[in-house]
């Protein structure tokens, strides 16, 4: 197996991984209702398991980045930077909202000594800031991603074009969909938003099946490197092409 083969499989099996927090959303509804801290009797083991999936797809993402970066940068550095730092914010934004659920979940257990009045305002506070954090952590970086990404991947030809085109078209189409949540147009729940976060589905899942069992296109990686090797061989040229240093002459 060749090294680009190899990079390829890593990045599609970390892209088909950051699909296991799926069940997260049931998961986190017992913790997310109003009565959940003073509730004795609720069960927080389905939040600590959705918060562990959460970690998984966080280091996941991060994983995309990393894998992909050695060869989409030859395409365009400034892009393929971009690409790591928007998935490693987003993992950081997984993370600060893990931290909220187990916020949530220690509260619990102590919740027999506290107020349950207080309880009531804290959990709703803690809430409001974990829908904070869901909506530019994991609402806004995937359209972001979508978007450089698909662009490295369709001007390289890497993949066939139609995924990376998915990812484009749907991109603007989350990110619209995101800003009407900000502004409280729609509920980020809303049928309107779960259907503009469709395309961005479609193209991360398909985008890790291609990757593990097809790979990047030969031709493309080919191209990529020649275009590497012609680009530092006129630099190379360039920088030769002043002719020899001199020894600057000591004056006596």
């Amino acid at each position: 197996m060749s090294s680009t083969r190899r990079t390829a499989l890593i990045a599609g099996l970390f892209y088909l991984l950051t699909f296991v927090s799926m069940p997260t959303l049931a998961l986190y509804s017992g913790v997310r209702a109003t009565d959940y801290l003073t509730n004795a009797g609720a069960s927080d083991s389905p939040a600590l398991l959705g918060g562990f999936l959460e970690v998984i797809v966080g280091l996941a993402g991060i994983g995309t980045a990393v894998a992909l970066y050695p060869v989409v940068r030859r395409q365009n550095r400034t892009l393929a930077l971009g690409f790591v730092m928007t998935r490693t914010l987003e993992a950081a934004m997984i993370f600060a909202g893990v931290a909220i659920i187990l916020t949530l979940v220690a509260l619990h257990s102590t919740a027999a000594d506290s107020d349950p009045a207080s309880l009531l305002t804290t959990g709703r506070a803690l809430i409001l800031q974990f829908n904070g954090v869901f909506l530019l952590g994991q609402s806004l970086m995937p359209g972001l991603n979508a978007l450089l990404l698909g662009t490295l991947l369709y001007r390289s030809g890497l993949v066939p074009r139609i995924l990376p085109t998915i990812g484009l078209i749907g991109a603007p189409v989350h990110l619209t969909a995101v800003a009407l949540t900000l502004f409280t147009v729609i509920d980020r729940l809303s049928p309107i938003a779960i259907f503009a976060a469709l395309p961005i589905a479609v193209w991360e899942f398909s985008l890790g099946v291609y990757l593990v069992v097809k790979g990047f296109k030969p031709s493309a990686v080919t191209s990529l490197i020649a275009r590497t090797s012609d680009a530092s061989d006129a630099s190379g040229t360039s920088g030769s092409s002043a002719g020899p240093v001199r020894e600057p002459v000591a004056i006596a």
